[in-house]
């Protein structure tokens, strides 16, 4: 979940902790997007020196809910080849307690550098970065893993064909490093209205073995713990038993019906079929 800082999230940390009681969570972790050096597009995220605002907004939202809900700070950091760096650096400075490893496709400078062209060779691309970042050892777990179908959506089921075997190779890859994988709600709200991961690439990411962690992706307070009772439904669908959250960096688990017996309806869910 994010904050006014990203410029692109609205409501405060208490409101979006609000809503997590409301729904029966225990606790929450706000990922908002990191800071940049280099003025690395800055149009989405907090600036370097909004860092200590950002980890203050989340303590005084501590303050008031404690004893009734966990309220931590983690982050939500761009994995692009060349500033690992930056995350180790950000990662040493800060006691970040969830820390998310994103690649977005979209942004100008990932296309610029990596875009020729090719849609399936840029997909394919965007897959091996994923393993990349798991590798780097920077990261808990990745988030949205397979963003990059909302690119011509329409192309997305013959390009997932042509892929799998390179997907399944990158999974392979992410596997060994005990990364979790996030399972992104919001992905219902994009090109291709489908959580991130897809039903298809669950099931694979079950058999390698590899943890989830359920995400809503929320820029507004209403989007916390949004469309979860599907998310686990599509979980059980693809095989899994249990489900995981990190607090101080390490990951615990939680039985689907225990997370799932604790959630309360909501009427901002949208819903959707089991994959």
């Amino acid at each position: 979940m994010h904050t006014p800082l990203c410029k692109h999230a609205e409501g405060q940390p208490e409101e979006y902790a609000a809503q997590a009681l409301e729904r029966g969570l225990r606790g929450i972790v706000f990922t908002c997007h990191s800071p940049m050096p280099d003025n690395w597009w800055p149009q989405v995220r907090m600036d370097v020196s909004q860092l200590d605002q950002y980890l203050a907004m989340i303590e005084r939202a501590r303050k008031v809910y404690d004893g009734r809900l966990e309220v931590r700070a983690g982050m939500e950091m761009d994995y692009f080849p060349g500033y690992e760096w930056w995350v180790e650096k950000l990662n040493g400075e800060c006691e970040f307690h969830h820390v998310l490893g994103s690649v977005h496709f979209f942004s100008k400078a990932y296309r610029d550098r990596f875009f020729t062209g090719d849609l399936l060779d840029f997909q394919r691309t965007y897959f091996t970065h994923l393993a990349d970042s798991a590798e780097t050892g920077l990261f808990d777990t990745l988030a949205h893993p397979d963003l990059v179908k909302n690119m011509q959506p329409g192309l997305w089921p013959q390009n997932f064909r042509r892929l799998e075997e390179h997907i399944g190779n990158c999974l392979d890859r992410i596997a060994r490093t005990d990364v979790a994988m996030e399972l992104n709600t919001s992905g219902i709200h994009k090109a291709l209205a489908e959580f991130n991961p897809g039903g298809d690439i669950l099931k694979m990411i079950h058999s390698r073995g590899i943890p989830v962690v359920l995400g809503s992706d929320s820029h507004t307070p209403l989007r916390v713990a949004a469309d979860f009772d599907h998310a686990l439904k599509s979980l059980e669908v693809a095989g899994f038993s249990r489900v995981s959250c990190f607090m101080g960096r390490k990951r615990h688990e939680f039985t689907i019906p225990e997370v799932h017996s604790s959630l309360v309806p909501s009427s901002a869910d949208i819903g959707t079929e089991p994959e």
